[in-house]
Parts: C-alpha cells; structure tokens; sequence
C-alpha cells in the first residue's frame, strides 16, 4: 500500500515535466543561433551602406578642394577610412559635373558574415557631392 502514494507523487506536478524544459531549450537554440546570425548580417549591411556614404562625401570633399589631380585625389581620400575587408571591394568614380560640383559615387560589397572572407554578389552605393572651391 505504501508503493502507490509514492508512485502518485513521483508521476504528478514538476516530476512529470522535469525534463520539458530541456527539450524545449534544445529545440530553440538553432532558432535563437539562426535568428543572431540574421541580425549580425543585417548589421553589416548597415555598416557597409554607412562605409559607402562617408567614403562617398570624403573623396568629394578633397577632390572639390584639392589644388593637385582631384581624381587621385578623390580616389585616395574615399580609401582613408575603409577597413581593409571593405577596401578590396571599392570601386570609385569621380567626375565634375556642369553645375559647379565635384561628384563621387563609391561602389562597397557586403561581406557575407565575416568581413574579407565571402561576399555577397551585389553592391551598395553611396554618393556625395561637394561644391567646387577656387
């Protein structure tokens, strides 16, 4: 008789579900490794539209004041502040245009991950303009 109570207890509330919880836990964690993995490569993105943009507003700036030649010039101040990773992707076009400014569209790829390993096929471009000076 004394078998029975015990075996009610061990079988009802927490005792039943103990392991629940751990099976749950395991069943998520590729769901939360998916999901950090997604939002790091969201933040890549982000950083490298921000990279193209001040590389893009820099290389105008110093092709638009400088007194030497502007598209070397230009080409060598969008590089100053790339990471190295973003650096080898960069494609650069510099050009003054007809209404007084000078021009430069910078051209990044988005590294897949992990920057100067693998990117993606497209690109992300940034522009910047900047009156002439002189």
């Amino acid at each position: 008789m004394h078998g029975r109570p015990r075996l009610r207890e061990r079988m009802s509330g927490r005792e039943r579900d103990r392991g629940q919880t751990a099976i749950e836990g395991l069943g998520m964690t590729p769901l939360i490794i998916l999901l950090g993995i997604a939002l790091w490569q969201c933040a890549l993105i982000g950083y490298t539209f921000s990279l193209a943009g001040n590389a893009a507003d820099q290389a105008a700036h110093q092709g638009a004041i400088t007194e030497g030649i502007r598209t070397l010039e230009c080409q060598e101040a969008a590089k100053e502040d790339l990471p190295d990773a973003w650096e080898e992707t960069m494609r650069t076009t510099c050009r003054r245009n007809s209404s007084g400014m000078y021009t430069a569209q910078v051209r990044l790829k988005v590294p897949v991950l992990a920057p100067g390993v693998l990117n993606w096929p497209f690109t992300v471009t940034g522009r910047g303009a900047y009156p002439m000076e002189g």
